[in-house]
């Protein structure tokens, strides 16, 4: 069973959790409208570190994240058929979990949470279940297309957030209360995911379908299948480069164009990096298999990742909100989680999974029946 165990959904995850926490940060270090750009200490490494991310990272960590709910779906769906369980059972069950988690990730820690978002569209996602892959994968791109066309109107039509409000965020974000920041990233939390569904919803349902298709297709078993050496031939180097160069207009020329840019060649470059970690798929050694092993309990890591680092910037922490440069910022992030990744990998050398993983497992199971026959 170990040898036949697909290892390109293991790199996947570590590989993702590195790029969503260096997004994810300036939500949590800096106001909320303005992210990296709108850092009080800026010098010529944190203009580096902020196009970095804008140009790596930015959209990029999202779409594999979303790739692999796809593909977690489909092995989901094996896992129940082999112990005859009820997935229709399990499945309501564990969008409920991952709904629950969010909300509480969304309202005391991170008011950005995706997992309400991916409780949604995975319902969604459930209808098509059984759709061959050449069909989900048409309705994934289509999906795509249509969130690109979507997300770039409602950038262009969007207000910037008002004044009050800003003066407002700065207020509890240096001086408020754990109660008072709290319940100021509950508000956030319940304006922003109206918009955080609207822009993220649709192209996190087209990843989910072409996760999906790659697991049925026999993809993500076949790391040195010739797509995704197509992924790398044309979509790695001419993804990366445009993505940097629509970063450094935004950073440096034109904030809306270069935002835009961004937007409009995130697939591109997402599909690139799938081809990359196809290319790294080989089996491990004893290291890098914790590493892995590790990574594999992505919801833990991922929810400790805000857990930690909102306690970090926020004033009933270590009160480091706009009090350090992006690239200290995505520095931080990196080292937390990295001792994450330690620890989880500590954890499951005792547990068969992350704790959260453990959670999410037991609401899934609850009142599930086993199939007969």
């Amino acid at each position: 069973m170990t040898a036949q165990r697909a290892l390109m959904p293991d790199y996947l995850r570590l590989f993702a959790l590195f790029g969503i926490v260096v997004v994810n940060v300036q939500f949590m270090a800096y106001p909320i409208e303005q992210g990296f750009v709108g850092a009080t200490h800026q010098g010529p490494a944190d203009a580096v570190a902020a196009w970095l991310v804008g140009g790596l990272a930015l959209l990029k960590s999202y779409g594999l994240f979303s790739f692999m709910f796809g593909v977690g779906l489909a092995f989901q769906m094996r896992s129940a058929e082999r112990r005859g369980l009820a997935f229709g059972q399990l499945y309501r069950n564990r969008m409920i979990g991952l709904a629950l988690f969010g909300l509480v990730h969304g309202l005391l820690f991170f008011p950005g949470d995706i997992l309400v978002v991916y409780a949604i569209t995975g319902a969604i996602l459930y209808r098509v279940r059984a759709w061959p892959a050449g069909r989900l994968i048409r309705l994934g791109t289509i999906l795509l297309v249509v969130q690109l066309v979507l997300t770039m109107a409602m950038m262009t039509a969007f207000p910037t957030a008002p004044t009050e409000a800003a003066e407002l965020e700065r207020y509890v974000m240096t001086e408020g209360s754990m109660a008072q920041v709290m319940g100021f990233r509950a508000v956030i939390f319940a304006i922003a995911f109206i918009f955080v569904l609207l822009s993220q919803g649709l192209a996190a349902l087209g990843w989910f379908c072409l996760g999906l298709a790659a697991v049925k297709s026999g993809l993500i078993d076949e790391p040195g299948h010739p797509v995704w050496q197509q992924a790398r031939r044309w979509c790695l180097v001419p993804g990366v480069a445009l993505s940097l160069a629509a970063a450094a207009v935004w950073q440096w020329r034109d904030p809306l164009m270069g935002e835009l840019l961004v937007v409009l060649v995130a697939p591109l470059t997402t599909l690139g990096y799938l081809g990359l970690i196809a290319a790294l798929a080989r089996p491990p050694g004893p290291f890098m298999a914790r590493l892995l092993t590790a990574g594999g309990s992505s919801l833990t890591v991922y929810l400790g990742q805000s857990i930690v680092l909102s306690t970090i910037f926020a004033p009933y922490g270590l009160g480091l909100w706009d009090g350090v440069g992006p690239a200290a910022a995505v520095l931080t992030a990196i080292g937390v989680t990295i001792v994450l990744i330690a620890f989880v990998a500590l954890w499951r050398t005792r547990f068969a999974q992350g704790p959260f993983e453990w959670a999410l497992r037991w609401i899934s199971r609850r009142g599930v029946e086993t199939q007969k026959g």
